[in-house]
């Protein structure tokens, strides 16, 4: 049995992944996102909130065994498979081991990318930044751009930041990044089923998105909507004309040809 890796599986956005769980065996984030694929959150908890979980010497046999059925593999990714992976103390301890197993490991063409994924929340701490930008790309989230669609969507915890601290902290990281270490903007848009609830997918959140996008200057922007279960029923995806949409009244706010806008 795996403890730490699940997959390959085949990802939208980068191709053959290999995931890696560094956290609990229960989920425990930031955000209790009314969307999230992986369910209800059951610890939620504040950006500082730390675990410390090493790992153990299965880790690297692990990630060893696995990785030499896939020698074309695309990505090793840190999920949020059960949470918010910066939460975890010891995340440069796993980075530098899968490091270390992946220069040791044969590739039939590029070596995989070293992936982090995360939800920005712990982005405004200095010492978070300094880890999340030693991996190949970071994928992080923003979906909102204005205060009560980010308390909506994203239900963060009472001690989170605002949403535009977040925003400077995402400009922040993209500044501080190496040359050779790219930022993606993951942006997952979903309709509302309830007349009582607005989601993500409005106007004001859509332009404001923007604008938000065009401060920070990613590399990358990921347009995509739910694709598995979500943690509440009245949350559905939109379609692909919708994502049509929105990546072209992206393409004209930005108006910046060097950030690349796929929609997934």
């Amino acid at each position: 049995m795996r403890k730490y890796t699940y997959g390959p599986f085949q990802s939208r956005r980068l191709g053959l992944s290999l995931g890696i769980s560094i956290l609990s065996n229960y989920k425990i984030c930031t955000y209790d996102c009314v969307y999230c694929e992986i369910g209800k959150t059951d610890k939620l908890v504040s950006p500082e909130f730390r675990i410390r979980l090493p790992p153990s010497p299965s880790f690297r046999k692990e990630l060893k065994d696995i990785l030499k059925y896939v020698p074309h593999l695309k990505s090793i990714s840190f999920t949020g498979y059960n949470g918010e992976p910066t939460l975890n103390d010891n995340l440069l301890d796993f980075l530098k081991v899968a490091s270390n197993v992946r220069e040791e490991s044969k590739w039939t063409q590029n070596k995989p990318l070293l992936t982090l994924f995360t939800n920005s929340s712990t982005l405004y701490l200095e010492n978070i930044r300094n880890r999340v930008k030693k991996f190949d790309l970071v994928l992080a989230k923003l979906e909102t751009a204005y205060d009560e669609d980010f308390q909506r969507t994203n239900k963060p915890h009472k001690e989170c930041p605002k949403i535009e601290t977040i925003i400077d902290s995402l400009v922040k990281l993209r500044e501080e990044m190496s040359i050779n270490h790219k930022l993606a903007l993951q942006c997952l848009i979903y309709n509302s089923y309830s007349k009582d609830f607005k989601s993500n997918n409005n106007s004001t959140n859509i332009l404001k998105l923007a604008e938000a996008v065009k401060r920070i200057n990613p590399h990358y922007v990921q347009l995509y909507s739910i694709a598995r279960i979500p943690a509440q029923y009245y949350v559905y995806s939109i379609d692909d004309e919708r994502k049509r949409e929105i990546m072209e009244i992206f393409k004209e706010i930005l108006k910046n040809d060097d950030i690349k806008i796929n929609y997934y």
